[in-house]
C-alpha cells in the first residue's frame, strides 16, 4: 500500500493534506475551510480528504473529526452553489470477511513500524493497544483510498499541530521514514508547517525530527 516518492519533495497534493490534517486536529474552523478548498483545488477528491477527516478522530477525537466533515460539506455546497465540480474519486475497498480488524491491523503495525510493537505501556494497558491495532492500523490504515505514505504525512501534521504530542510525532516520524517519506521531504513539511502555524511550532517540530535523526 506503500508508494515511493520520486522526487525529494512534496507532491502539491501531499502539501495540500498538511494544512487539512492540521486544522482539523487543532479545530480552527475557518482556516481548515480555506485549506479544504485549496485541497480540492490541488486535486485531492473529495473522498481522498473525507478518509483525511476521518482519520483525524484516532488523533484528535471525534469532535474535532465530526467538525472537520461538516466543515467539508459546507465548503463542498458553497462550491457547488458556484458552479464547481469536484472529483468524488474512488471508495475503499471493503475488508476481506476472512480476517478481523485486529488481524489486519497488528500486520499492518508491523508492517509500518518494522518490528512488532510491545512494552511496558502495551502491558499495563493491553486494551489500548487492542484498540489501536484493530481500530487506528486495522479499520483505518487498511481502507485504500489513501495511501499509507499519504496517512503518515497527515499524521504527522495534526500531531505537529497539537500541544504535548512529541513522542508520537517522534514515533511517526520514523515512520514515515519507512514509508518512503525522505529526510527532505521531512524539512519541506516543517516549512509548511511554519508558513499555517508560525515559528514556535516549526521549531518544535524541526527540533522534534532532529532528535529522530539523531537516534536513528
Amino acid at each position: 500500500m506503500t508508494t515511493a516518492s520520486a522526487a525529494n519533495t512534496l507532491n502539491t497534493k501531499d502539501q495540500a493534506i498538511i494544512p487539512i490534517a492540521a486544522f482539523t486536529a487543532n479545530g480552527d474552523i475557518n482556516k481548515l475551510k480555506k485549506s479544504l478548498n485549496k485541497g480540492l483545488n490541488a486535486g485531492l477528491t473529495i473522498n481522498e480528504i473525507k478518509e483525511i477527516l476521518v482519520q483525524m478522530y484516532a488523533y484528535a477525537g471525534f469532535p474535532r473529526s465530526l467538525n472537520g466533515l461538516s466543515a467539508f460539506m459546507t465548503v463542498l455546497d458553497e462550491r457547488q452553489t458556484k458552479g464547481i465540480t469536484d472529483v468524488v474519486g474512488h471508495e475503499s475497498k471493503p475488508l476481506p470477511p476472512d480476517r478481523t480488524s485486529l488481524e489486519f491491523g497488528t500486520d499492518n503495525q508491523t508492517k509500518l513500524i518494522g518490528t512488532e510493537v510491545k512494552g511496558p505501556l502495551f502491558e499495563f494497558s493491553p486494551e489500548i493497544n487492542t484498540y489501536l491495532k484493530a481500530h487506528l492500523f486495522g479499520d483505518i490504515f487498511e481502507r485504500d483510498t489513501l495511501s499509507w505514505r499519504q496517512r503518515e504525512i497527515a499524521t504527522i501534521a495534526a500531531l505537529a499541530s497539537l500541544e504535548g504530542a512529541n513522542n508520537q510525532l517522534s514515533a511517526h516520524y520514523n515512520i514515515s521514514m519507512n514509508n518512503n517519506i525522505s529526510i527532505s521531504e521531512l524539512k519541506t513539511f516543517i516549512r509548511i508547517i511554519e508558513t499555517h502555524f508560525g515559528t514556535q511550532v516549526a521549531e518544535n517540530a524541526q527540533q522534534v525530527l532532529e532528535t529522530v535523526l539523531e537516534n536513528k
